[in-house]
């Protein structure tokens, strides 16, 4: 397996490989791996086929976090997440520097985005404004450094996934994007580098999250003609502010391929929501 560490190095590299024909699969990661990156990656590498390359990258990228938010504690250890890499059958690892990625200075600064005007504007894109920008711009720069056929990305980021494949098909970007299962925890917590932040008793709390999801779906699909939403919304959010050290930053129910809000939530629509447990921020989605 190579770490490479420049952008004229793995686009060389990648512009070889598409000379020679070779099946490209993608894995983007802000690193800090845990067992639903190692899916992705598993993903990634039945996607490439014995013959093909598999490429994943590890960068936590500073312009998709907001003022006050968590980017100078992130966590970040490329020794340990190379070897899961290399267990999980990586090829390439792209491990860039934020002067790679977000080339010049002064006058001369980066100053080139990516905007994404329409699914990105509610839940996600309410609560951190600037955070999809950020997003969709370092993943088009990856996407068009290492060139894959696939880029591999995870169903607990629904809205970012959602996102990425609107700026793919809007810019005729030539790859396909693939989307794998979130991956939970025995007690239902979705898999999440920032689920290390959380103390014992904050990590009981947590799972509220993937709980309140179930109970939701439960109540739409017990009912013949789905349930208002505005009344499920509620519900989630009794069930989370029940947890002392939990706040609601917000719940959102909506069509999965418009992402409008939905005023009676019925199977096929999905549900999302932010909480704090603490300091920390987590996020969960799930289908009704």
């Amino acid at each position: 397996m190579r770490i490479i560490r420049t952008a004229s190095a793995i686009q060389h590299l990648a512009l070889r490989w598409k000379r020679a024909g070779i099946r490209v699969a993608f894995v983007p990661t802000m690193g800090c791996l845990h067992a639903g990156h190692l899916k992705l990656l598993r993903t990634g590498r039945r996607i490439a086929g014995p013959r093909g390359v598999l490429v994943a990258s590890i960068y936590v990228n500073p312009t998709q976090f907001g003022p006050n938010e968590d980017f100078a504690r992130y966590p970040r250890n490329l020794r340990r997440d190379a070897r899961l890499c290399h267990e999980s059958g990586v090829d390439v690892v792209f491990a860039p520097s934020d002067r790679e990625m977000y080339p010049g200075e002064g006058a001369d600064a980066f100053s080139t985005y990516v905007v994404e005007h329409s699914l990105s504007a509610p839940m996600e894109g309410a609560a951190r404004p600037t955070h999809f920008r950020g997003v969709t711009t370092v993943v088009a720069k990856l996407l068009n450094l290492v060139l894959p056929d696939v880029a591999v990305f995870g169903e607990k980021d629904f809205q970012q996934a959602a996102v990425i494949r609107r700026m793919v098909r809007d810019l005729n970007l030539p790859v396909r994007i693939r989307l794998a299962p979130t991956v939970r925890e025995c007690d239902g917590l979705a898999m999440s580098s920032r689920n290390q932040y959380l103390s014992p008793p904050a990590r009981a709390q947590a799972t509220v999250l993937s709980r309140a999801i179930r109970h939701a779906r439960s109540r739409v699909r017990s009912s013949r003609d789905g349930i208002s939403a505005v009344r499920l919304k509620s519900v989630v959010r009794r069930l989370v502010t029940a947890q002392p050290d939990a706040r609601l930053d917000y719940v959102e129910a909506f069509d999965a391929a418009s992402f409008s809000p939905v005023r009676r939530v019925r199977r096929g629509d999905r549900v999302a929501l932010a909480v704090f447990i603490g300091h920390t921020r987590l996020i969960d989605n799930g289908g009704m």
